[in-house]
């Protein structure tokens, strides 16, 4: 395994985990106030979230953020 890898918090989780664990835990109003993107608060589903999320770098790099703090905070296991 490479030290990239072993170093990035994030590998081994897919944009989909990430995204249901922060809805299963914010749900999408909290998400919506916290992000502000538009697939987070018009008619917000998974589905249109990966969609926009894989396309927008700059919208995918606040939620993997997010997604950090709340694993720190919430002792997520990895």
């Amino acid at each position: 395994m490479s030290d990239r890898q072993q170093n990035d918090p994030l590998h081994g989780i897919t944009l989909e985990m990430l995204l249901t664990q922060l809805v299963e835990h914010y749900g999408w109003d909290e998400m919506g106030r916290i992000v502000r993107i538009r697939c987070f608060n018009n008619d917000p589903s998974i589905k249109s979230s990966l969609k926009f999320l894989r396309k927008t770098p700059w919208a995918r790099k606040k939620v993997e953020d997010l997604f950090l703090r709340f694993k720190r905070e919430t002792s997520w296991p990895t």
